[in-house]
């Protein structure tokens, strides 16, 4: 009897696309290029372009923090409030010369956090509004 040849899937890694792509893919689609167009030039499946226009008013009001160009969900405002809130408070304790370590870091970004929650209205089921 002869072998059988065992086929080696070779998985395709997921391809991270940054904020800025998506705003362009965004741009040239309401300038009126065609999803299928833009795909086959971004090297992109037609479902994650069509993903990125259904997204259009998340991506566009997302703003990154310093440094960060891919975001791989769509986070909340409560997130953004809360490393804007992180940062000035790094930048006080920098400026008055205090050393921060990671756990002190930790513990204040979990209470900035709590507070926000606290602040934050939301659903009956749990969910930020």
């Amino acid at each position: 009897m002869d072998r059988k040849k065992v086929c080696e899937k070779s998985s395709a890694k997921k391809k991270m696309m940054s904020i800025e792509l998506k705003r362009e893919i965004i741009e040239k689609h309401e300038q009126g290029v065609r999803v299928v167009d833009l795909s086959r030039q971004y090297g992109r499946s037609t479902s994650m372009i069509c993903t990125v226009v259904k997204q259009k008013e998340s991506i566009k009001s997302v703003t990154p923090v310093k440094g960060l160009t891919i975001i791989s969900k769509l986070r909340t405002s409560l997130h953004e409030n809360m490393e804007k809130l992180l940062m000035v408070w790094v930048t006080e304790k920098q400026l008055q010369g205090d050393t921060l370590t990671q756990t002190i870091i930790c513990e204040k970004t979990r209470a900035i956090y709590g507070d926000l929650l606290k602040q934050t209205p939301q659903t009956s089921i749990g969910r930020i509004i």
